[in-house]
C-alpha cells in the first residue's frame, strides 16, 4: 500500500494523517451543522471536534499500547512507550479513542453547562462518517487491520496485497480489505443516521442507536479480521463491541420508559 503519499520538501504527507485531516474537517463541519439545526451555539462545533481528536488520538495509540502488551509478545509495556511507536501513523485502536473522547467531551459539557445527550446526538451521523473516512487511511498505509487471506477462496477478487504498508502481509497473499468493508458499512451507517435524526423523540436516542449501529458493524468485521482471539471466539474489539451493542438496547429501553412516564405525569396534570 501507501503509507507515505507524497513529500514536500522535507515534509512527508502520510496516507492516514491525510485522512484523518480530511474526516476533521468533514466532522466538524457536520457537526456544527447539526448544532445549528438544534438551535444550539455551532461555534463549540469545532472546539469540541478537536478535543474529540486529540483525546482520540492518544486514546487509541494508549489502547493500542495496553493491547499489544496484553496480547502481543510480551515485552516489556514501557518498550513501546519510544518515539518510533508513539509517533507511528500504525497502531491505533479506534474504541480507545471513543472512550477517551468521551470522557473529554463530557468534560467540556459539564464545564460548559452543556446537555451532554444533546451534543453527543448531533456528533453520532458524523462521527460515524469520520470513522469510515479514517478506514480509507487505514487501508491506504497498509498498517494491519487487513483481514484474513483469501487466496484459492471464492473472494479471492476481493483480494488486496500489502506488501507495502507498515505492517506487510507475505509476497503474493491477497486478504481481505476490511478497511473497505468498513468504509461501505459506516456510509451505510451514517445515511441510516442522518435519515432518522428528525424522528427522535428524545436527547441520547440517537446516539444509543449509534451505539448499536457502530458496535454491530465492528462485531461481524472482526470475524475476518487479523486479531488475537481474547475469550472463546470474541476478540477485544468484541467483546467491547458486544458492550456498546447491549449498552445501547438497554438505554433505549430505560430512556424510552422515561419518557412514557413523563408523558403519563403531564397527561395526568391536566
Amino acid at each position: 500500500m501507501y503509507p507515505d503519499l507524497f513529500k514536500i520538501g522535507p515534509l512527508t504527507v502520510h496516507s492516514y494523517g491525510l485522512m484523518l485531516g480530511i474526516a476533521f474537517l468533514i466532522g466538524s463541519t457536520l457537526f456544527s451543522r447539526e448544532l445549528k439545526r438544534m438551535k444550539l451555539d455551532e461555534n463549540i462545533g469545532v472546539t469540541i471536534t478537536f478535543l474529540a481528536i486529540i483525546a482520540g488520538l492518544v486514546g487509541s495509540k494508549l489502547f493500542y499500547i495496553i493491547e499489544e502488551w496484553n496480547f502481543g509478545k510480551g515485552n516489556a509495556i514501557l518498550s513501546y512507550f519510544n518515539p518510533d511507536v508513539l509517533f507511528s501513523p500504525s497502531g491505533l485502536t479506534f474504541y480507545g479513542g471513543l472512550i477517551t473522547a468521551f470522557i473529554l467531551i463530557f468534560i467540556f459539557c459539564r464545564i460548559k453547562k452543556l446537555n451532554l445527550l444533546q451534543v453527543i446526538d448531533a456528533m453520532a451521523p458524523a462521527t460515524m462518517l469520520c470513522y469510515g473516512i479514517a478506514r480509507i487511511g487505514c487501508h491506504l498505509s497498509g498498517d494491519g487491520c487487513y483481514g484474513l487471506p483469501v487466496n484459492n477462496t471464492p473472494f479471492e477478487f476481493l483480494g488486496y496485497s500489502y506488501v507495502k504498508g507498515i505492517v506487510p502481509t507475505h509476497a503474493g497473499v491477497l486478504v481481505h480489505p476490511t478497511p473497505l468493508y468498513e468504509l461501505a458499512a459506516a456510509i451505510v451507517i451514517f445515511i441510516v443516521l442522518m435519515l432518522m435524526r428528525k424522528h427522535m423523540k428524545y436527547f441520547g436516542q440517537m446516539f444509543f442507536i449509534y451505539l448499536i449501529f457502530s458496535g454491530t458493524e465492528r462485531l461481524l468485521v472482526e470475524f475476518i479480521r487479523l486479531n488475537p482471539i481474547v475469550i472463546g471466539i470474541f476478540t477485544q474489539a468484541q467483546l467491547i463491541s458486544l458492550i456498546m451493542i447491549v449498552s445501547g438496547i438497554v438505554l433505549l429501553y430505560i430512556f424510552r420508559n422515561k419518557r412514557e412516564e413523563e408523558l403519563i405525569k403531564i397527561n395526568t396534570a391536566k
